[in-house]
């Protein structure tokens, strides 16, 4: 008898209590808590920090809710959504746009529960098209997906030539042909440089630019964990790169060269001197981003040895019939690029901001 009710004393504490979850919109007394649990929660990542409130209030005007599931007073799980509302690309709530990862971070399927029920009520009441996360894992089975993007991820050896030989041999010949050409690397408080390689880039691209004034927000809010570093050639502007810092990671995040940036392998070598200067300051993780499959990004990135994880871009559709399509491989923009390529880049650079706002 003494076993079979010990026995059940152990069945009792392997079942977890039923949790008490309310959910609340963050204000500005809870940024530092949300914070303190997204640096702690495996989950979180740099874009479910709170700064991105601010940057997408402030930067684009769209609407954010930043939801965060509380028990027993302690933050156990967040959710950050923002509205998107378009004539040309459609009504949706999403977390994060112009974040590559978002979606509920927590520590428990009650808190996930409770701020998915909080996103579709709000989705719901907005009557938006589609309720989209951004996810690393698949989290939601029933939605729709979209097998379109990859992100590319890989440990950093403590060791700095470990990691250069860990490049495939012709990604690293190139990586050698720009430190043998003499570029070198800066580091910038003040976005100016980097916004003329970053929209040299984009332009030529075929694809509208971000604001100024988003770029400067990011570093203002990030500061220390928002980085901008520059590659010079005789004191010209050849690359220059964004990057988040976040736990034991690095992340460059916005980044482009200029018409020299080819011949010279300045992107090559740009990469290559972040990696080294985040493996002399002690990080870990060199997240290399999203890419979408079957681009020019997506090939390079292979090229670096990584290998690709598909990442999990759910849909919770509402009015919309289908999932969206607003992505530059998609033939109906294909003009549109062309035509984009085309105009002068001071014209471009004043047009775009407004698109891309809707982008997401």
């Amino acid at each position: 008898m003494k076993s079979m009710i010990e026995a059940f004393q152990n069945h009792q504490q392997l079942v977890p209590s039923k949790v008490s979850v309310t959910v609340s919109l963050m204000q500005e007394k809870d940024v530092k808590k949300w914070d303190a649990f997204v640096l702690s929660c495996p989950e979180a990542s740099f874009f479910h920090r709170a700064g991105w409130q601010s940057v997408i209030e402030r930067a684009f005007g769209h609407k954010t809710w930043f939801y965060y599931a509380e028990s027993e007073g302690e933050i156990i799980g967040v959710l950050s959504l923002a509205e998107i509302k378009s004539a040309l690309f459609g009504h949706s709530l999403t977390s994060l746009p112009f974040c590559v990862y978002g979606g509920v971070a927590a520590i428990n399927d009650a808190a996930r529960l409770a701020l998915t029920n909080a996103a579709e009520e709000l989705a719901e009441k907005l009557n938006v098209g589609y309720l989209e996360y951004r996810n690393i894992k698949s989290c939601n089975p029933d939605w729709l997906a979209k097998n379109l993007y990859v992100t590319f991820r890989k440990e950093i050896d403590p060791e700095e030539e470990k990691n250069m030989l860990a490049i495939p041999r012709k990604q690293r010949a190139m990586v050698r042909k720009g430190i043998k050409l003499g570029l070198l690397s800066e580091l910038d408080q003040h976005t100016d440089r980097f916004f003329y390689a970053y929209s040299t880039s984009v332009h030529r691209l075929g694809t509208p630019v971000f604001s100024k004034k988003f770029f400067r927000l990011l570093k203002e809010i990030f500061t220390d964990d928002c980085e901008i570093m520059t590659i010079v050639k005789d004191g010209r502007v050849i690359a220059s790169v964004m990057s988040f810092y976040f736990k034991d990671q690095v992340l460059p995040y916005y980044g482009g060269g200029t018409s020299e940036a080819r011949e010279l392998a300045g992107n090559d070598f740009m990469y290559w001197e972040l990696m080294r200067r985040a493996c002399v300051r002690g990080y870990k993780v060199f997240d290399f981003g999203r890419s979408k499959l079957g681009t020019g990004s997506y090939d390079f990135k292979k090229n670096w040895g990584f290998e690709p994880e598909p990442l999990h871009y759910e849909y919770k559709l509402h009015k919309s019939t289908a999932v969206p399509d607003n992505n530059p491989l998609n033939p109906k923009y294909q003009l549109f690029i062309k035509l984009w390529q085309r105009m002068p880049i001071s014209i471009a650079n004043v047009i775009g901001p407004h698109i891309v706002k809707n982008l997401g």
